[in-house]
């Protein structure tokens, strides 16, 4: 064999060492490779543990915020819930009985109680407007399931049937939304059965002639 054939190969036909290649684990580089890519992931954890406390402090935050927002409307309710039971505590102690347990007997005016009473129903009344609070006009109006909780009928010459002929507990409203229903007794026509002639007394199940 020739000098030539037993010469060293040609070094561009030896296989790769891997040491320029960041995508092979071996040398430098791929070590120096794995160091970056640790540092960005604990980059990343450590910026994900700082949004995941920052997001529980804000938590904390809204929660005492929304507690304090309640309490603020709580007390300002019952303050004013105050206002009138101070007035109905001024009404007892004017006309019932003294310190002493002593009645006062022959001081009691009635019309100036009902005087006083009706002072606090409407101070009542303004309050609750302050909250958006209104009452249901229901008597003389149809029957609505939507506003209206009849409990009974009752026969009635001046209220058509199916209408709201007596109010028994007023209902309200808070702004558009509905706080509690009428009690109401609803109509069911006159009793002398005329009602039930030429095809009338419709409504909430009203009673034939």
């Amino acid at each position: 064999m020739s000098d030539t054939e037993q010469g060293d190969v040609n070094p561009e036909a030896r296989p790769p060492s891997g040491d320029g290649d960041p995508h092979i684990g071996g040398g430098a580089n791929g070590e120096g490779r794995l160091a970056v890519v640790e540092a960005e992931r604990d980059e990343m954890k450590d910026r994900m543990l700082r949004i995941a406390a920052d997001f529980e402090n804000w938590k904390k935050r809204a929660r005492k915020e929304q507690d304090e927002g309640e309490a603020k409307v709580r007390e300002s309710v019952l303050k004013d819930i105050l206002d009138v039971m101070d007035n109905l505590e001024r009404a007892v102690s004017a006309y019932g009985p003294t310190e002493a347990g002593t009645a006062r007997a022959g001081t009691v005016d009635g019309s100036a109680i009902l005087k006083g009473v009706g002072l606090v129903l409407r101070l009542f009344q303004s309050k609750l407007e302050r909250y958006g609070v209104k009452p249901i006009e229901a008597r003389g109006q149809p029957f609505d399931p939507r506003i209206h909780e009849a409990i009974s009928r009752i026969e009635s010459v001046d209220i058509p049937s199916g209408s709201v002929a007596a109010e028994l507990q007023r209902g309200y409203r808070i702004g558009d939304r509905l706080l509690r229903p009428s009690l109401v007794s609803v109509s069911a026509g006159p009793t002398d059965g005329r009602s039930g002639e030429g095809g009338q007394g419709g409504g909430v199940g009203d009673k034939g002639a």
